[in-house]
Order: structure tokens, then sequence, then C-alpha cells
């Protein structure tokens, strides 16, 4: 199920919230990231971890496990919060931080060039 978020020609960071009532599952949401053609891989932090403003060269695909995470688009003064389920699209060359909840977080991520 690709997704792909556009105003007018210029893509723009979303988040897709997670609208199931059984809470976000692994193995079903590296399935559908490998359906899209993506090889995701898990990664995690513990409460309060930030990361320092930067950008990728891809696509950066996310969902959140477990915990939550806060991305902050420096460039839009936006930030996105994400808890367990939600998927989030980041363009490549977006600049950003993120900080972790108070839980920590497990995530999945695979980048799409």
């Amino acid at each position: 199920m690709p997704r792909r978020w556009e105003e007018g020609s210029v893509q723009v960071a979303r988040v897709l919230p997670w609208t199931r009532s059984e809470p976000p599952d692994e193995a079903t949401l590296r399935q559908e990231l490998v359906a899209e053609g993506l090889e995701p891989y898990r990664w995690s932090n513990g409460p309060y971890a930030t990361y320092g403003e930067h950008r990728h060269s891809y696509v950066k695909v996310l969902y959140v496990i477990q915990g939550n995470i806060s991305f902050t688009l420096t460039d839009q003064g936006r930030t996105l919060d994400l808890r367990p389920g939600d998927r989030l699209e980041l363009p490549a060359s977006t600049n950003h931080t993120a900080r972790v909840g108070p839980d920590g977080v497990v995530c999945l991520e695979a980048p799409r060039e």
C-alpha cells in the first residue's frame, strides 16, 4: 500500500495515524514494509533520547512499535508526534530533530530512494 503525499509539486512529511482497535504487531508492520519493496530494520532508544538537526538523502519510512517519538521539522516549524502504530514518511533532505518520549521507543524504519 504505497503512500505519497504532495502539496503542489513539493513533497511534505506526513503521519498516518494508527486507527485499528488492536495494538500494532511488529511482524505485521514489517510485512507491510516488505510488501512495498522496502527493507526494514528495527531500532530503539531509551527515554528522552535526542537527535540533533540532520537530514537524509532518502525518504525515511518509519513505524512506531512501542513508546513514542516526536520529529521537529526545523525549516517548517512543525512537530510530528508519533505513537504506537503511527507511520511517518519524511521526504529526503528534510531537516529535522527527534526526541524520544518518557517510555523510550521501538521503531521499524526503511529507507526509500
